[in-house]
């Protein structure tokens, strides 16, 4: 997650309440890198000081038209009871209040926790090295394997160099999956040592929830012991 503040004090709060629960923060105190690491970055959360002045605002604009971070949970730390209100209205999904302590940061935490959860899955790539086919109407059958799968696509180590925007029906099959996932997809990125990039365009429903918790199983257990049990949560 993202921290942008210039409070020594609430620098060391956050990090503390959050690391408790696997997430690890990257501070900003000004404007301008703020926005390139909003850019550049994909972050579950961002925390944002109020006290900073209007660029915050426009750095909670920046991460709502970032492609990768406009369904980022966003929390803004505020003043008082009116700044929290205007904080809302424009966009925050979360308030933290001065004075904060460790106890209202955790509470807040727990409440949006859910949703970091769904933003960590959405963006979750899970290192796997099994076989996979593309079959296209035009160019045939093309064979690698991949590399990491995740809820929207894979990277695939493919035989033969592959071209950007190639569409076709990709097949693989998952350890401790009965069947295999199918998945009409197209290449987004590709070079000429056969590697590529695939988004998926659609996949039937019964298979798009069994990758779902096939990579929420797998997610898991990269957590902490102590940490694991909150990401069951609904």
């Amino acid at each position: 997650m993202l921290l942008i503040t210039g409070d020594s004090i609430i620098t060391k709060q956050i990090i503390e309440a959050f690391q408790e629960h696997a997430l690890l923060v990257e501070l900003s105190s000004s404007f301008l890198p703020a926005l390139d690491l909003i850019s550049d970055r994909k972050f579950e959360a961002v925390v944002l000081d109020l006290s900073i002045g209007e660029p915050v605002y426009s750095i909670l604009k920046k991460t709502r038209t970032s492609a990768s971070n406009k369904t980022t949970v966003a929390f803004a730390i505020s003043a008082n009871s009116d700044e929290s209100a205007h904080a809302l209205k424009q966009g925050f999904s979360f308030v933290l209040e001065r004075p904060l302590t460790p106890e209202s940061i955790r509470h807040s935490l727990k409440v949006a926790y859910g949703l970091i959860v769904r933003e960590r899955r959405r963006y979750f790539r899970c290192p796997v090295v099994v076989p996979a086919v593309l079959t296209t109407k035009t160019n045939g059958i093309f064979s690698g394997r991949t590399v990491n799968v995740s809820e929207s696509g894979m990277a695939l180590s493919a035989s033969v160099a592959l071209s950007s925007g190639l569409e076709g029906m990709a097949q693989f099959k998952l350890p401790e999956l009965s069947l295999p996932i199918t998945a009409d997809s197209r290449v987004c990125w590709a070079n000429a040592m056969g590697d590529a990039g695939l988004s998926f365009l659609f996949m039937p429903s019964d298979q798009a929830s069994e990758l779902q918790a096939w990579l929420a199983t797998r997610l898991e257990e990269q957590l902490p012991p102590t940490v694991a049990d909150r990401f069951r949560m609904p």
